[in-house]
């Protein structure tokens, strides 16, 4: 008898500590945002026959505000990318211009790059915009992960199909994330790597993303420094200082 209330109540422990889908999700998402961030990067285009880097510097503010700041090289010094809510803008000082780019343009390439505008500025939520379901665990690197499969919701302004995801299941951290179109094709693989501390955080530093239709090229972003909740206030994020911000 005892041995039976003992697995009874084993088993009720079990099932009163399981995480939903979604609930990892949101442990992913908050882990790499915090309330506020800011963050020095840098960004290598490599092509079969050429490569190019780019530096930058970013900030963001919840899921609703980001802002980008391109730092290097020479030609492109002093762009920016600004993001409130549902809108993007992109400031060009050397034609002293401010164009505002529509929802059609999320999925099209950043700065040249394999990276997409979306994912860059993080319109679409990964936790809000999309329904998520357990898929069975898996292990990558030696290391034990939840794949997770996120689903549009039908009035989500997203531009994926499907993603899956692959979550470190100790530390929370996505490893490896896949991107499929509405035919549900393979688009994009992201592979995430060099787990480091950044403010008191272990995550990957090291984001190489991969098109599927051309394997043989990737953008490769990597983390220099993040620094977390920092306070930074809504009007941060306004025209003015995306054309000053330094």
């Amino acid at each position: 008898m005892k041995t039976l209330l003992m697995i009874g109540f084993c088993i009720a422990v079990t099932v009163g500590n399981a995480q939903t889908a979604k609930e990892v999700m949101q442990k992913v998402d908050d882990k790499v945002r915090g309330t506020s961030n800011k963050s020095e990067m840098t960004m290598t285009i490599v092509r079969p026959d050429w490569q190019r880097e780019v530096t930058m510097k970013g900030w963001s503010l919840g899921t609703e505000y980001s802002l980008i700041l391109i730092t290097g090289p020479a030609r492109d010094k002093g762009q920016a990318f600004l993001k409130r809510d549902n809108e993007m803008w992109n400031w060009q000082p050397s034609i002293d211009r401010v164009v505002k780019l529509p929802p059609s343009m999320m999925l099209q390439s950043w700065m040249g790059s394999d990276f997409t505008n979306d994912d860059l500025v993080k319109e679409s939520s990964v936790v809000t915009d999309y329904t998520h379901e357990f898929d069975q665990d898996s292990v990558i690197s030696g290391t034990r992960v939840y794949k997770i499969i996120l689903t549009p919701k039908p009035d989500a302004a997203v531009v994926w199909g499907k993603v899956i995801c692959y979550i470190d299941k100790k530390e929370f951290n996505q490893l490896l994330v896949k991107y499929y179109d509405e035919d549900d094709i393979l688009v994009n693989t992201l592979v995430l790597s060099n787990v480091r501390n950044l403010d008191g955080r272990m995550l990957p530093t090291r984001l190489e993303m991969i098109p599927a239709e051309n394997p043989k090229q990737k953008t490769v972003i990597e983390y220099k420094s993040q620094e977390f909740n920092i306070g930074l206030k809504e009007d941060f994020f306004s025209m003015q200082n995306m054309k000053r911000v330094r």
